[in-house]
């Protein structure tokens, strides 16, 4: 009961592993999803904080449409903790902790992505921050944007849940996925779980082109014995699923030395045994 006698209404969003319960008027830990009226909503539908046109290299795609360019579109807010976040600004942010944020519609997405296709833009990137704490807007832009004829590209860390993935699966052509280590215990400290994006990534291979990314942290998931495991997990997909291995360099709360060099070169060439397409990034 609340202090003034009411029962409280609590609601779970289903969204994610967190499965945040939440009382009236609270936000979950992702800071865009919130408790109104005893429903869960996104709180950051329509929010835009960063728009560009950008390589579809920099999502990192290697394989989807080369050399072309993609509307790269980001909200705000986060269902991870990660202490390198290399957005932080806006994905481990709210609303109010961001000096600008754009309201706009699906239509208007769309029309901004159809007036950039003179400037080689094939669609639309769901990217910067956790794009599914928000996925209602990616959902309904995603279907406009294939019903005019242009492509849907997905950034994200895969730590969500399947059904959620199913209303969204069907209008996304590519999709980049976090892969962030290979052990539960990682996921732990990030504010995770790793069984979830293993799922995530075996269903989404079935309807949409996958690349992954992993960003090795040192002391994180910088061991070699991990990479075997992840490149064999990866392979009894689809050995043709592209790795990107991405050097990591110090960034929000996480001082490290940037990852060595010649370490990069080592977990790539542990990959290659077992993968046919792995990439370095960052170097």
């Amino acid at each position: 009961m609340s202090d003034d006698g009411k029962e409280k209404i609590i609601s779970v969003c289903p969204v994610c592993p967190h499965h945040c319960r939440l009382a009236e008027g609270a936000l979950g830990r992702c800071r865009a999803r919130a408790n109104r009226n005893g429903n869960v909503v996104s709180v950051n539908y329509g929010k835009v904080t960063s728009i560009a046109l950008d390589p579809i290299e920099k999502k990192p795609l290697a394989f989807f449409l080369p050399g072309s360019k993609v509307l790269s579109v980001g909200s705000f807010g986060c269902n991870l903790s990660c202490p390198f976040c290399q957005n932080h600004d806006i994905a481990q942010a709210g609303e109010k902790d961001i000096p600008e944020v754009y309201t706009v519609t699906p239509e208007k997405i769309l029309s901004i992505a159809l007036d950039e296709v003179a400037s080689g833009n094939i669609g639309v990137a769901y990217t910067y921050n956790e794009a599914l704490v928000g996925y209602e807007f990616v959902r309904d832009t995603a279907k406009l944007v294939h019903e005019n004829g242009l492509k849907n590209v997905l950034v994200t860390n895969g730590c969500c849940e399947l059904p959620v993935l199913e209303k969204i699966l069907p209008y996304i052509d590519a999709m980049n996925i976090d892969l962030k280590g290979f052990r539960p215990e990682i996921y732990e400290k990030l504010g995770g779980d790793l069984e979830t994006v293993k799922n995530f990534i075996r269903r989404s291979t079935e309807e949409s082109l996958i690349e992954i990314t992993s960003l090795i942290v040192p002391g994180l998931n910088d061991s070699p014995e991990d990479m075997e495991e992840e490149a064999k997990w990866i392979a009894s997909i689809d050995p043709d699923i592209p790795l990107h291995i991405t050097r990591y360099f110090p960034r929000f709360r996480y001082r490290e030395p940037a990852t060595d060099i010649r370490l990069m070169h080592e977990l790539r060439s542990i990959a290659e045994k077992h993968l046919n397409r792995v990439l370095l990034g960052n170097i």
